[in-house]
């Protein structure tokens, strides 16, 4: 996939005039998190899985080696195949040797972001291989020449009319009615995905969870395709990264508790399955061949680091959904693979920083991706060392450096502070008395603030400062 994350505020800008891209954000913004909200409620404890699950993960990383090696070793006891990819690259000539055998020209593939990082679908395809997308989300971008906005919900930014019309260009040829109702899209998906289940060679997914204790792969979805993805067809590779491997079954509880509320709202999502290796002999259905291709990219740099809390991620999007930001922007504005804030911590680290300069400020710090993070991660933290980083290399603009320079000066010294907090409340009144905004109360325009009056108003304050009121109600009280 191209990095065009440079380009984010532009992408941004583009985005914040899309008004179906604004309407589709809007209907799954308020479903996300309401559900979110009662799903978690409904679990007394909720906040001691959240605790769990973050000191698991800082254990697992703490002994990544000894973990991976484990997985591998039953793995391969279980009659399945492990492959080691530092990189992209390594990651499609692996598949790539896999899949190019006679007989083999259809691939069903089931979502795995991961696969997004290093563009899997289009170096199979460049070779002669047909690739179908099977989750719904991912078969609509797919059809749609498009990228996933999300990472549990690949075509959130789309409408329904937007999908009818995707539908009707691409299926009408086969003789497919055209879809009206949302029902009609769902069935009719499935009736021309059913013929690619059948007739498909080998069978592409991701892998939730990496078991070390049994060489199990989880695989999560609401849709039942990833279960026929990995059964149907004769092979079934598994692409996944070295980070996404627990302990043991034990703990897949505990994770399974967290993800389905977290992502969507759910008690559990409706498939949960567990593969282990390739058909046995008594087996009924299966595959015959079971890899798994177990994906660096950059992970192993950041274990150890100072970002390595973003490794605990097990990507439910509920930052994402939670987030003003990506709310109103979607996801490809952010430019890579991953967006919503894991996406800023994560994509300059795999990408370089000078390649996302803009991710870590793509971020108001309000804080709720932090908050609803059910392992705990740190997120506006991180973006703030990113920025402190961006600094060190040189990265920020002279405006800002000085900017920054002067805040300390002010902010280090309490009278300063509040002597000059007082005089720009003081001047701010006094600008609205003359260009007549204070009846509106908000200006329109404001000098040396046009970045932020371009595109929204500022508020008149209040003719004294927060500390000067505040000092006023303690004497009362």
């Amino acid at each position: 996939m191209q990095v065009t994350s440079k380009n984010f505020r532009t992408k941004a800008a583009e985005a914040l005039l899309d008004e179906d891209l604004r309407a589709a954000m809007g209907r799954a913004e308020g479903g996300f998190v309401d559900t979110r909200k009662r799903a978690i409620d409904e679990l007394a404890n909720f906040q001691e899985y959240r605790e769990f699950a973050r000191n698991t993960k800082n254990h697992v990383l703490a002994h990544l080696d000894g973990y991976l090696t484990q997985f591998e070793n039953n793995v391969m006891a279980s009659g399945g195949q492990v492959h080691w990819a530092s990189n992209g690259e390594e990651v499609n000539r692996i598949v790539l040797d896999i899949c190019r055998r006679p007989g083999i020209s259809k691939i069903a593939k089931g979502k795995s972001m991961v696969s997004e990082e290093f563009a899997l679908n289009a170096g199979l395809e460049a070779a002669g291989l047909e690739v179908v997308e099977t989750d719904l989300g991912e078969y609509i971008i797919q059809l749609a020449e498009e990228t996933p906005s999300h990472i549990i919900a690949p075509a959130v930014h789309k409408t329904k009319q937007a999908v009818t019309d995707l539908f009707e260009e691409h299926h009408s040829q086969a003789g497919y009615p055209r879809v009206v109702e949302r029902l009609d899209i769902v069935s009719q998906a499935r009736q021309v995905l059913r013929d690619h289940f059948c007739t498909a060679d080998v069978g592409i997914t991701g892998g939730n969870f990496l078991i070390a204790d049994t060489g199990s792969i989880a695989l999560i979805t609401n849709e039942g395709n990833g279960d026929l993805t990995a059964n149907l067809p004769d092979i079934h590779v598994v692409v996944t990264s070295i980070e996404k491997v627990i302990p043991n079954m034990q703990a897949l509880g505990g994770f399974l508790r967290l993800l389905g509320r977290s992502a969507t709202g759910q008690i559990m999502s409706v498939y949960t399955t567990l593969f282990n290796g390739p058909r046995r002999i008594d087996d009924l259905d299966g595959p015959r061949e079971f890899h798994v291709v177990l994906v660096d990219n950059g992970r192993s740099e950041i274990l150890g680091s100072q970002f390595q809390d973003i490794l605990r991620c097990i990507k439910c999007g509920a930052c994402m959904n939670h987030c003003p930001v990506y709310t109103s922007i979607g996801g490809h504005a952010y430019g890579w693979v991953y967006p919503g804030p894991m996406g800023s911590v994560l994509t300059p680290l795999m990408v370089g920083q000078k390649n996302a300069p803009d991710l870590p400020y793509a971020c108001t710090l309000n804080g709720r991706c932090k908050t609803v993070c059910p392992v705990m991660i740190p997120l506006p933290e991180l973006l703030r060392e990113h920025r402190n980083n961006l600094v060190e290399m040189g990265e920020a603009k002279s405006m800002q450096k000085w900017g920054m320079r002067l805040w300390y000066q002010v902010a280090r010294k309490p009278a300063l502070y509040s002597m000059m907090a007082g005089l720009y409340v003081l001047k701010l009144n006094m600008f609205a008395r003359l260009i007549s905004a204070f009846r509106r109360g908000s200006f329109q325009y404001i000098p040396l603030l046009g970045a932020w009056t371009s595109t929204r108003d500022f508020p008149v304050p209040q003719t004294t400062t927060f500390q000067t009121q505040w000092k006023k109600r303690r004497c009362h009280d």
